[in-house]
């Protein structure tokens, strides 16, 4: 029991370094929170500081991710590394430091897959990223590219305990989105330029 605990709080910490507030801090001395859409996240990074902000508040976000699922292997295998990386999308999501709002979790997502199977996580990012380009839609990207990562998992023949992690991770991920997934169906949601 106390090795769980300290896997879930090892990944809830790792997911609380608010990377995009702190870009938005260093870059423009703004609380990314008061801009864009509010949400503490690589993508409204993206939209309020550019790319350069966003793509730092991508590789902190995704790293995190990784990062707990390699310190929850090391210490207990798989299954750890898995817990880990849990934790630090919830941390993300809902994070102490930002009084429990934070991002959407899909780049520590990608950073826990990246850690597990590099192979499937370069196939998703390369499967969102498409999308972006072809609807200028993130959040539609994130929403198919969460409702495919069980899929994969299964094509991939993962572990069960990897699947069970991927259809979590897709329902959260999808239910994170629920605003933008409103706005897709009414018309409103806003494209990327």
């Amino acid at each position: 029991m106390q090795k769980y605990l300290l896997l879930i709080v090892i990944g809830y910490v790792l997911g609380s370094i608010p990377f995009s507030y702190i870009v938005g801090k260093l870059l423009n001395n703004i609380d990314i929170r008061e801009h864009g859409s509010g949400n503490a996240g690589a993508t409204n990074a993206f939209r309020v500081l550019g790319v350069k902000g966003g793509l730092l508040a991508f590789i902190g976000d995704f790293i995190k991710g990784a990062i707990a699922v390699i310190i929850g292997r090391l210490l207990f295998g798989l299954n750890g590394g898995l817990l880990t990386g849990l934790f630090a999308v919830i941390g993300h999501c809902y994070p102490f430091t930002l009084k429990f709002r934070g991002g959407k979790g899909v780049a520590t997502t990608a950073g826990i897959i990246i850690a597990v199977n590099p192979l499937m996580g370069l196939l998703l990012i390369a499967f969102e990223f498409s999308i972006i380009f072809i609807t200028r839609y993130v959040s539609l990207a994130s929403i198919l590219s969460a409702f495919a990562f069980p899929i994969l998992s299964y094509l991939f023949g993962m572990e069960k305990n990897f699947i069970f992690l991927s259809v979590f991770l897709a329902l959260f991920v999808i239910y994170r989105h629920r605003t933008n997934l409103k706005r897709l169906l009414n018309g409103n949601e806003k494209k990327i330029k």
